[in-house]
């Protein structure tokens, strides 16, 4: 069973179509309202979506693992992983669903960095930061580690373990597959920014943060 898992804040004016794309691919859609304030879960439930409600804002990584959880619940034996502002091309689903079909990887990171897209230089110079410390904690080069376009295969699924509940969970994934040994492949995608998806990511500072936490959870491990 094929499962998407949306982690979704105050996107009651996107996710109906990110919900629609994905119900082209999966078998089921389960969406994270992680504290909205407008009627991201209303608009969600319409949509045919399994809404889980956090009552508080947690944070991406923390609504990630929500969705993870519920997606085990459905006996998933594949989950993907996408955001909800839409900036990720439905059309690059089955690209990250082949290699884990086809039994060569047990999770796929897509890579916003390996096609022609126009991407800020800020985001670009963030992304990198990102990617360096990515791999200064975790031993482990992923070209794209920060993006939270991924596919994790049976294995993933039962073995990830999340406990970073902001950003700095897309470096917990990395350290995760280096840590149960999983067969990692990247696939570059296409990325859909606008003005809007541009303001709803991560500001630079907060990446600055992220790299911190990173580093320090590596320390402490």
């Amino acid at each position: 069973m094929i499962v998407a898992v949306i982690p979704a804040l105050n996107e009651a004016s996107r996710i109906a179509r990110v919900i629609r794309d994905a119900k082209r691919y999966a078998d089921a859609v389960v969406v994270v309202d992680d504290g909205s304030t407008d009627e991201t879960a209303t608009v969600a439930g319409r949509e045919g979506a399994r809404v889980i409600r956090h009552i508080q804002n947690g944070g991406a990584g923390a609504a990630t693992m929500t969705g993870i959880e519920a997606a085990r619940a459905l006996d998933a034996t594949i989950i993907i992983t996408l955001d909800a502002d839409g900036q990720h091309d439905p059309s690059d689903i089955p690209l990250l669903l082949k290699p884990v079909q086809e039994g060569r990887a047990d999770i796929v990171f897509a890579n916003r960095f390996g096609q022609r897209n126009k991407i800020p230089w800020i985001r670009r110079i963030a992304n990198s930061l990102g990617n360096a410390v990515t791999f200064l904690s975790t031993g482990r080069w992923v070209p794209d580690s920060q993006c939270g376009f991924k596919v994790f295969g049976p294995k993933a699924v039962w073995q990830v373990d999340l406990r970073m509940s902001g950003f700095e969970f897309c470096s917990e994934i990395v350290r995760e597959s280096v840590r149960n040994g999983w067969r990692v492949v990247d696939i570059p995608t296409r990325v859909l920014y606008s003005e809007y998806t541009l303001a709803k990511g991560q500001s630079f500072a907060n990446g600055i943060r992220t790299a911190f936490k990173i580093l320090l959870r590596s320390f402490l491990r």
